[in-house]
């Protein structure tokens, strides 16, 4: 995440050693990009980051996903745009994310692994760096229309 988009509340540079930490994680994080971007975006959706949505969708469109997916991804359970792989991960980012609604359940990390294996625990923990960038953004009132594609590689 890049420092010193305009933001409303706090200007998110004043935490340069924890964005550099959360930077190192999503680093660390090892998904094909077209999974990892169906994640950033379904979570953002989600927690109604719309810095994030602009920013997550710019660079799943910079790295070639179409309009059809992206636009879909909200009613992905209805869509056949995404093969059981994707669903799985998306089953299991929605009940990370939705945590206080009840949504995580043993059922929903059998599903998962059931499908992902090992690469479960990397979705979660793909969930959980955008969810705390979602929580970080929303709290400062970053503004959208800023970013433009792979700004966060070159941070």
């Amino acid at each position: 995440m890049t420092p010193g988009f305009p933001a409303r509340r706090f200007d998110l540079s004043v935490m340069r050693a924890q964005n550099a930490a959360l930077m190192r994680l999503e680093e660390s994080i090892d998904l094909a990009p077209e999974l990892r971007n169906l994640i950033k975006i379904r979570v953002s959706q989600l927690n109604g980051c719309v810095f994030c949505l602009d920013m997550y969708w710019i660079d799943a469109r910079a790295e070639g996903a179409t309009e059809e997916r992206l636009y879909s991804l909200d009613a992905w359970r209805e869509s056949r745009r995404y093969n059981a792989r994707e669903r799985a991960a998306l089953g299991l980012c929605e009940a990370l994310t939705l945590l206080p609604a009840g949504g995580f359940t043993e059922a929903a990390w059998l599903e998962a692994t059931g499908i992902l294996g090992d690469d479960a625990i990397q979705v979660a923990l793909e969930t959980t760096a955008v969810n705390a960038w979602n929580r970080l953004m929303i709290a400062s009132g970053a503004e959208p229309g800023h970013y433009e594609a792979a700004m966060q590689e070159a941070a």
